[in-house]
C-alpha cells in the first residue's frame, strides 16, 4: 500500500514525471519517467525498476536528446 514519505497520505495516481535526478554529483533531468504521485502533496515516487533504468540510461546506455545550461544557486 502507497504511504507518501513527505505528508504521509495514502492516496496516489499513475503518471509519468520530470524529475532532476543527481546522478554521481551531476543533475541530470529524466522526462517521462512512470511514478507513483501522492494525490496530496504531489511527490513523485519512483520504483527500483524505474530508478535503475534511470541510472543505466545516465551511464552511458543512452545518448541525451538535448543538453541545457542550469544556474545554480547557494542557499546560505
Amino acid at each position: 500500500m502507497f504511504r507518501c514519505h513527505v505528508c504521509g497520505k495514502t492516496e496516489s495516481r499513475q503518471e509519468l514525471a520530470n524529475e532532476v535526478f543527481d546522478i554521481d554529483g551531476k543533475p541530470v533531468r529524466v522526462e517521462q519517467v512512470p511514478a507513483t504521485i501522492c494525490r496530496h502533496c504531489g511527490e513523485p515516487v519512483f520504483s527500483r525498476d524505474a530508478t535503475e533504468r534511470v541510472r543505466r540510461m545516465v551511464q552511458d546506455e543512452a545518448t541525451p536528446i538535448k543538453s541545457i545550461q542550469m544556474d545554480l544557486f547557494a542557499y546560505r
